[in-house]
């Protein structure tokens, strides 16, 4: 079973996914809410490790998007704050679970045993789309009104990049990270040419909006 942490606290993130690897859980981690969201709307996980507070996007935030997204995989929220309205307001935005810090292991072990017995995997809706471009993540086919877009291996995950994220501003610095990778040494004003690229393909100019001094979006 594959399972999602999101932590920023980076070392308490390395101690739970050991503590879950060693129940012999596949893990991925992840320290800020937009890299959560984003493999988390990616699909695969049984459940989701979710810290409260993050940056970027705090876990409610995450955790109501991928609600409206339609992902229905568990999620349980860890939080300092355990009074009873913040487990309540965890429990309103869509989570199936909350735990509060500082917690023992044993017990973190068995909520996530309980999330991944009682809910079956969902199922990821089968086309993002915003204005008259559609994609779909299972044939990786893009379309623009009726008709077919051929994009390049790194035009549609920019593209598919930029859907899933909807509403947020993207940074020229987090679209390199995603779509180039951390190692990579493209280069300059390479993700300024490649939404060029898009925005001429798509036949749209209207869809990829620049923020000026910040980087690029999507508005629904």
């Amino acid at each position: 079973m594959r399972i999602l942490v999101v932590e920023d606290e980076q070392q308490l993130a390395g101690i739970i996914g050991q503590v879950l690897e060693r129940e012999r859980y596949d893990v991925d981690l992840a320290y800020d809410g937009l890299t959560g969201l984003d493999l988390a709307l990616g699909g695969g996980y049984d459940a989701i490790v979710l810290d409260r507070m993050l940056p970027g996007i705090d876990g409610l935030a995450v955790c109501h998007q991928l609600r409206e997204a339609g992902v229905g995989t568990p999620v349980l929220i860890l939080s300092a704050r355990r009074d009873m309205p913040e487990r309540v307001e965890g429990l309103d935005a869509g989570a199936d679970d909350y735990l509060g810090k500082p917690f023992g292991f044993a017990e973190l072990l068995a909520r996530v045993r309980a999330l991944t017995r009682r809910v079956e995997r969902p199922v990821l809706p089968p086309v993002l789309r915003a204005g008259k471009v559609a994609l779909d993540p299972r044939t990786h086919q893009v379309f623009s009104g009726d008709e077919p877009v051929e994009l390049s291996p790194r035009e549609y995950a920019l593209l598919e990049l930029l859907l899933r994220n909807t509403g947020h501003v993207l940074s020229r610095d987090q679209i390199l990270e995603r779509v180039w990778g951390y190692d990579a040494e493209p280069e300059p004003n390479i993700v300024d040419l490649y939404i060029h690229y898009l925005r001429k393909k798509l036949n749209t100019r209207s869809l990829i909006h620049t923020v000026r001094g910040a980087g690029y979006t999507i508005r629904g």
